[in-house]
């Protein structure tokens, strides 16, 4: 990867991932694709954001139930509820479909249904209870780091095992991943699980290599193929086992 490239990939995955303000940039025709190895560096921008929140809240003498809602909140408006967006649909398609082409027109209603919701508030209440139950500030910005910036590596590497599941909509128009974009945001996700500590670093990977495992397996078998919104969904249940992780070493 040349290196003048980098600042123009990290800038691309921060313009589509989140909706923090940038100046008007020139991509130099880089497609998602081309530059979601640095999907985990926008994360680290949310992860910050959300430790920000959640020192307000201290700072305010909040309690832990406030403050760390405070906190997922601060998440929720930097990303436009993107990838929670992708776990409503994919519940919704999943669940509500039975067939793969009812599947995939019920994930591209932009309604909502009854497995969305559950979905979506069982994310929100996981998530929450999750940074409520740890120890202290230096925990919570470890655990955000770790959650934020690995949960955003699964998306590529789903991108790059499974072919887009129709011929149009977000993942089909971004292209095709290649090994070596998957391995480097792979290898940036691995890294950030290190502010949890050696042993639970390695208890996180495992977990997310087998639930990127499992829900390729599971997209192939419903979709067969994978979509924005089961990138979408990946990674919110990236972030859910990382938040998950930390709250059982780190309270």
């Amino acid at each position: 990867m040349r290196e003048k490239l980098i600042p123009i990939d990290v800038a691309l995955c921060i313009a589509f991932f989140t909706r923090l303000p940038l100046p008007h940039l020139d991509f130099r025709d880089r497609t998602l694709a081309d530059a979601i190895w640095a999907a985990p560096i926008a994360g680290l921008a949310v992860a910050l954001l959300s430790a920000a929140a959640y020192a307000l809240g201290v700072t305010l003498g909040l309690p832990s139930g406030p403050t760390a809602a405070l906190t997922l909140a601060a998440a929720l408006l930097a990303t436009g509820c993107l990838h929670e967006d992708g776990l409503s649909d994919v519940a919704d398609g999943f669940g509500g479909g039975a067939t793969r082409e009812r599947k995939l027109e019920i994930m591209r209603d932009s309604n909502i249904g009854s497995y969305g919701t559950a979905a979506l508030t069982i994310s929100l209440l996981l998530r929450w209870s999750a940074l409520a139950a740890l120890a202290g500030p230096s925990q919570v910005f470890a655990a955000l780091i770790a959650a934020h910036c690995a949960s955003r590596a699964l998306p590529a590497a789903l991108m790059h095992v499974l072919p887009p599941a129709r011929a149009d909509g977000l993942s089909a128009g971004a292209g095709t991943v290649s090994q070596e974009t998957a391995l480097i945001g792979a290898v940036i996700g691995a890294v950030s699980l290190l502010t949890l500590g050696p042993g639970a670093a390695l208890a996180a990977l495992l977990l997310l290599i087998a639930m990127l495992a499992g829900f390729a397996a599971l997209c192939h078998r419903q979709i067969g193929g994978q979509t924005g919104d089961t990138a979408g969904a990946l990674q919110q249940f990236g972030e859910i086992a990382v938040l998950l992780v930390a709250s059982a070493v780190l309270s």
